[in-house]
């Protein structure tokens, strides 16, 4: 499985599924970004989950999606079978949403035509967004006695909010899986927090403000949030093995766990899979943002 392009290439929809599944490739590099707001934050929601996409638009361009939750604690989920150019003018989000998750896909195992595995993932109560790869995803699916969220489902990144489910975010869980990974999900059960973790393999940033705190996989996507809200960042990349919670746009529990280090990829993989897509909707947002913040 670690040869495997799995969890989020170049479309190839004229192949089956289940061979697409079975790829021997190993060039995926999805993207993730997000945000936890402050109590009455100033952040025009729409106009940062747009920056954070147009940020990480580079990373995959075989589906996106983003999610929100409201006051009332529930997450909505939006994806499309396209590139973050196909989301970027349509996305929408309430004023009373202050946590947002966002993601492209450069897909693995999973094809991006069944929905369902494309991100934000549900699994029960927690929906999540990843960014990497988990090798031993059946293997936990069979051990804990996990079914599948939906018939036909099986991208390998739902084993990660499965886990988080069944142990309430204990981080310790994120000490069985084998591959790479940078992840953040929310809870409907924990209507305060948002949880990120970074394990192997996989960058993730976050950028701290008055109006709260942003993350991406790049601390390029969080100045693209700079320039487009006008507010500035204090950027700190996570080390590997970390774990936060955050609540009303802060950081209020940083903890340790321990990935699984013997897993090991077959090359250097690029962070750029689909330059059209980033120049594309780097020049929208540069438009975006300025029609907004007259």
């Amino acid at each position: 499985m670690a040869a495997l392009r799995t969890g989020c290439s170049q479309s190839a929809a004229t192949l089956g599924r289940v061979h697409l599944d079975r790829l021997t490739r190993v060039t995926n590099m999805c993207g993730i970004a997000g945000y936890s707001l402050t109590t009455g934050s100033s952040a025009l929601r729409t106009l940062a989950a747009q920056a954070l996409l147009a940020g990480i638009a580079e990373r995959g361009d075989d589906a996106v999606g983003y999610a929100y939750r409201g006051a009332k604690g529930v997450v909505a989920i939006h994806k499309r079978q396209t590139g973050a150019s196909g989301l970027i003018d349509d996305i929408s989000v309430p004023d009373d949403a202050s946590q947002l998750l966002v993601h492209v896909r450069d897909f693995t195992k999973g094809h991006p035509s069944l929905d369902v595995n494309n991100h934000p993932i549900r699994h029960g109560s927690v929906v999540g967004v990843h960014n990497g790869v988990i090798a031993n995803d059946e293997e936990l699916f069979a051990r804990h006695g996990f079914e599948r969220e939906w018939p036909g489902m099986t991208v390998d990144s739902e084993v990660i909010f499965a886990l988080a489910e069944e142990a309430s975010s204990d981080p310790r869980c994120l000490e069985a899986l084998h591959g790479t990974m940078a992840t953040a999900w929310l809870d409907e059960r924990d209507p305060e927090t948002l949880y990120l973790a970074r394990g192997l393999g996989r960058p993730l940033w976050i950028g701290e403000s008055r109006v709260g705190v942003f993350f991406a996989s790049t601390s390029g996507a969080l100045s693209v949030v700079e320039r487009s809200l006008r507010v500035g960042l204090a950027h700190t990349e996570l080390d590997e093995g970390t774990f936060l919670m955050l609540r009303g746009g802060h950081v209020v529990s940083r903890q340790r766990f321990r990935p699984d280090r013997s897993f090991r990829e077959e090359r250097t993989l690029p962070a750029v899979r689909s330059p059209h897509e980033g120049d594309y909707c780097l020049e929208r947002m540069a438009v975006l943002a300025a029609w907004t913040m007259a």
